[in-house]
């Protein structure tokens, strides 16, 4: 999920738009709103968030660091002026990256991977086992082959790979597809993407990778 910060309306509600097309969960946040959410998410809801997005407000520069004590994600801060001083604050503050508009929302998904890339000192790649997972938005591979899948069995793919070896809930699953304020799709939905995910993931295997187990969750690994 990208976070939205800026006080504009029209700003907020254009992007979390432009993300949604890309198949991105996305959700705005007034500046001050933000600022109150932000020191009391719960860590779920935290770890569902893949990047901040900060534009205009008169608390820019306090975000990032109000961000860095709950959450790792990369902050990319989006100028509307064409200023040395003005970036040189924005990194001051403790953004990963400032971008100028007009930015498009792929540029945004491929500097906060790349930010991601640095932070964790990996390739844009996971493997486990013969299964590869891209962190760019291709489809995954398969003993080398493209394994083609719809955007949100890709993306459940991609987070049980990101969290392999260790059990995640339906909810937390849920939180990364779809976001956490998206109150227009029930939470049961991630199961019918996860069994039709495990059917393709069968017959392309031989059996069934994701290992589930009642009110614990789902894990995929590989022994």
């Amino acid at each position: 999920m990208i976070v939205v910060v800026d006080e504009r309306e029209l700003v907020k509600d254009g992007y979390t738009s432009l993300f949604g097309r890309e198949g991105i969960p996305s959700t705005g946040f007034d500046p001050e709103e933000f600022g109150e959410w932000v020191n009391t998410a719960a860590e779920c809801d935290l770890a569902a968030v893949e990047a901040f997005l900060i534009g205009q407000g008169g608390q820019t520069c306090e975000l990032p660091r109000a961000i860095r004590d709950r959450s790792q994600a990369p902050v990319i801060a989006v100028s509307d002026q064409h200023s040395l001083d003005v970036t040189l604050a924005l990194f001051d503050s403790g953004v990963d990256d400032v971008v100028r508009k007009p930015v498009h929302p792929r540029e945004i998904l491929a500097r906060a991977a790349a930010i991601r890339r640095r932070l964790k000192a990996i390739s844009n790649y996971t493997e486990v086992g013969p299964i590869r997972v891209f962190s760019d938005g291709r489809d995954p591979e398969i003993s080398g082959d493209t394994f083609p899948l719809p955007r949100r069995e890709r993306r459940i793919l991609e987070y049980l790979v990101a969290n392999r070896g260790r059990r995640v809930s339906k909810t937390q699953i849920f939180s990364a597809i779809y976001g956490i304020f998206d109150d227009e799709v029930e939470e049961n939905v991630v199961e019918s993407h996860i069994s039709k995910l495990r059917k393709k993931l069968r017959r392309k295997l031989g059996f069934d990778p994701i290992d589930s187990k009642r009110f614990l969750g789902y894990c995929i690994d590989w022994n």
